[in-house]
């Protein structure tokens, strides 16, 4: 394996607050007792085993990790690590606004926060049920406690064209970088057709007839921060960015620096792939050596080319750690 693994999602609850359409199907999915879940001291003795195979930035996951009670003193352990440079946050930042404050003392740095729509009605449809307000205000938070930089995360549906000039304006005179994300075949939760979805090519060319209405050329720019996949553009003028990440279109397989952790004890080395190996009972016996091992496995059975993997996965994103 040539490429540098360094970046651990790790994934500490399958719950979540919203049942979002690319996510879980209506019903929602069942969840994983607590008694099924790795607690904090197993997470943070897997990590303390992660920094000896190169892993040096950790972005907590979900389901909605903020739903997890003293979530603020798991990021305070990462942060005390010397090894880890970085801990990031994904959510959906609808309980942010409460818990930001201690996220920030105990040393988060920076959020990602879903937000598929800016139009209060398609954002309650698509998250079945959730508050766009509530969303807003997460937001809000972030920037108030610099949580930076703080990135907007827009599946990329068909409505969401008739939505693009708002996601544009948000980036006008705030630090806030959108990203559009192909929606991806996860846990039988992807598009039935290429008409239920956009590719990033799509949204660009969208983007671009913007500009030339008046916006100006879209000009291609460094990352705001953060290691992902994301190609980042920005309008003349703007303190914000526009980034895709083409999940299907696009294979970057060959950059990946990435290795998951879910909130049950498997190691996943690719969201695409099947392939998960239980670690669980290493981590509760607390045997370094097997953890070792465990990560060392799934680094060597890591591919770094789409075409090898299934064109389905059995669990979700919720269930994993998207």
């Amino acid at each position: 394996m040539g490429q540098v693994v360094d970046y651990l999602r790790l994934s500490v609850t399958d719950r979540c607050n919203y049942r979002c359409v690319y996510c879980m199907p209506p019903e929602g999915v069942p969840f994983k007792s607590h008694e099924e879940l790795l607690s904090y001291e197993d997470m943070v003795f897997f990590v303390r085993a992660a920094v000896q195979m190169g892993i040096s930035k950790v972005r907590v996951t979900g389901g909605e990790p903020l739903v997890r009670r003293g979530l603020p003193d798991l990021i305070g352990m990462l942060h005390d690590m010397p090894q880890i440079h970085d801990v990031s946050l994904t959510t959906n930042g609808v309980l942010l606004p409460r818990f930001v404050r201690d996220l920030k003392q105990q040393g988060l740095d920076r959020v990602n926060i879903s937000l598929d729509s800016l139009d209060s009605g398609r954002y309650r449809a698509l998250t079945r049920g959730g508050s766009l307000e509530a969303a807003l205000s997460g937001i809000e938070a972030a920037l108030q406690f610099d949580l930076s930089p703080v990135k907007l995360n827009a599946v990329m549906m068909p409505e969401l064209l008739a939505e693009l000039p708002d996601f544009v304006s948000l980036t006008k005179d705030r630090p806030l970088h959108v990203r559009f994300i192909e929606w991806m075949p996860v846990g039988g939760c992807g598009p039935r057709s290429t008409s239920e979805s956009l590719s990033k090519d799509q949204v660009m060319a969208a983007l671009r007839e913007l500009g030339a209405d008046g916006s100006g050329p879209l000009e291609p720019v460094p990352s705001p921060g953060g290691w992902g996949p994301a190609h980042y553009f920005r309008f003349p003028g703007h303190q914000g960015t526009l980034g895709f990440i083409g999940s299907v279109s696009d294979h970057f397989c060959g950059e990946c620096n990435r290795l998951r952790l879910t909130a049950d004890g498997r190691l996943k080395n690719c969201l695409f792939s099947c392939d998960e190996i239980e670690v669980k009972s290493a981590l509760q016996s607390r045997d370094e050596a097997a953890v070792l091992a465990a990560i060392e496995e799934s680094l060597e059975r890591k591919t770094f080319d789409r075409n090898m993997l299934p064109g389905h996965t059995a669990r979700g994103m919720s269930q994993v750690g998207g």
